[in-house]
């Protein structure tokens, strides 16, 4: 365990998304299964979404549907979602309840359970594809649609916990978002954040 100090639901109750999934980088995603066992990683990559006025955004325009909805709830929600039908994609909601901000968990770099996390994406040995990309991250912690709609908590058995040291702001780098062409010109917006030099980052 790298830390036991809990990451708040206020540090994701600001107003400033891009800045919180910058921030994010080096904090430890936890989750811990039925029979109390523990998946941890180091957040070593992540997007923001910027709601109504991103068109990469499942907001954008205030859209609200079924599935939308869970983006409008309170600071600090895991929003969950099947991309494609195959991949859940993790999510953690931000800002106040009514606006709906996100921000995209892409990579962890494995730190606990990795036997489980092996056996959740069928993987014989550890490598840096473990979980690496949304999809593989939210696989290997074993998250599903079950936990969309949770506040991040250890009574919900997923949560944030703080580092023992920050990134230092020199190895974060930042670029545009992969995979959202489809938004135009808010494509280019460099709202991707990954950790220098970190094996476990997409291979874009």
């Amino acid at each position: 365990m790298l830390t036991n100090s809990l990451l708040s639901n206020s540090f994701f109750n600001r107003t400033n998304v891009v800045q919180i999934a910058r921030e994010l980088l080096g904090h430890i995603l936890v989750c811990q299964n039925s029979a109390g066992i523990r998946s941890s990683g180091i957040i070593v990559e992540t997007e923001a979404y910027n709601g109504i006025t991103d068109k990469a955004s499942h907001a954008y325009g205030g859209r609200h549907t079924n599935r939308t909805s869970t983006l409008y709830q309170s600071a600090g929600t895991s929003y969950v979602y099947l991309c494609y039908g195959i991949h859940h994609l993790f999510n953690i909601v931000t800002n106040a309840v009514g606006i709906p901000h996100a921000v995209l968990i892409r990579a962890l770099q494995p730190v606990e359970g990795i036997d489980l996390m092996l056996e959740r994406r069928n993987l014989a040995m550890p490598s840096a594809n473990l979980a690496r990309g949304p999809g593989s991250a939210a696989k290997a912690m074993g998250i599903n649609l079950k936990q969309n709609g949770l506040s991040l908590s250890k009574q919900n058995n997923i949560w944030i916990e703080r580092p023992l040291n920050t990134v230092d702001s020199k190895n974060i780098c930042a670029g545009p978002r992969i995979g959202v062409n489809y938004a135009a010109e808010d494509a280019l917006l460099p709202y991707r954040f990954w950790i220098k030099g970190n094996a476990c980052v997409s291979k874009k």
